[in-house]
């Protein structure tokens, strides 16, 4: 296991280009965010594609708004963009029988130790892995909303 990765998992029973489809969205991004903090698209593509980039108005205590760059894309398996702060958001697709297993990784381990120190403190990777849990439930909800089951 990778040290200063949080990584949660769910089956979700929809093909794995349904789910795709709906995080390569970032207008779908407000409607599966688990952490409360994603409030509109500002900015970018109607899809994401490698090395896109986009703006997010988001709220945690105070509202401030984002620019992430995609670093990471295969289509229908993985997907993966910077925060500007330097942490990655990562999503992987695996087709299994009844769905697709889909993995959230909260991966701060491409910050410096100071920052990563800053975010340990903050309790970020227990607060995340907890918004990612419910981030999964509701791209579930969405992809059975959206008539992609499997």
């Amino acid at each position: 296991m990778t040290t200063h990765v949080e990584s949660v998992s769910a089956t979700i029973p929809a093909p794995a280009d349904a789910v795709f489809g709906i995080l390569a969205d970032p207008q779908q991004h407000p409607r599966i965010d688990g952490s409360g903090t994603v409030r509109a698209t500002i900015a970018g593509p109607e899809r994401l594609s490698q090395g896109a980039t986009f703006g997010m108005s988001m709220k945690q205590g105070a509202p401030y708004r984002i620019t992430s760059t995609v670093i990471e894309f295969e289509e229908g398996r993985r997907l993966a963009w910077r925060h500007p702060l330097g942490h990655v958001w990562r999503y992987v697709l695996e087709p299994v029988d009844g769905g697709t297993l889909v993995t959230e990784s909260f991966d701060y381990s491409t910050v410096g130790a100071v920052r990563r120190a800053f975010l340990v403190v903050g309790g970020f990777p227990r607060k995340n892995r907890r918004g990612m849990q419910q981030t999964l439930l509701r791209l579930t909800g969405a992809a059975v909303a959206d008539g992609s089951s499997a």
